[in-house]
């Protein structure tokens, strides 16, 4: 079975229904299975993505990319291969 590999934004999603449900007196197995995602993955994601908004995790992931660009500068410049 392949895994399904999930956005930031599809994350965030997923544990904003899953609070809904939760605050709607389903205990976390049923809205695990509602948002279709395990247990574990589902407290992973909420402690890695819990207090994120989607605009937030846009911003985060510019910064991340634009690190590894300049990373990716700074090496091809310290190699001299330029």
């Amino acid at each position: 079975m392949s895994r399904k590999r999930f956005r930031t934004q599809e994350i965030i999603q997923k544990l904003r229904e899953a609070e809904v449900l939760l605050s709607q007196g389903t205990d976390v197995a049923t809205a695990c299975r509602q948002i279709g995602v395990t247990d574990n993955t589902y407290y992973r994601w909420r402690k890695e993505y819990g207090g994120v908004r989607t605009d937030q995790a846009r911003h985060l992931q510019g910064l991340v990319t634009e690190a590894e660009l300049d990373k990716a500068i700074l090496c091809e410049t310290a190699s001299g291969n330029f």
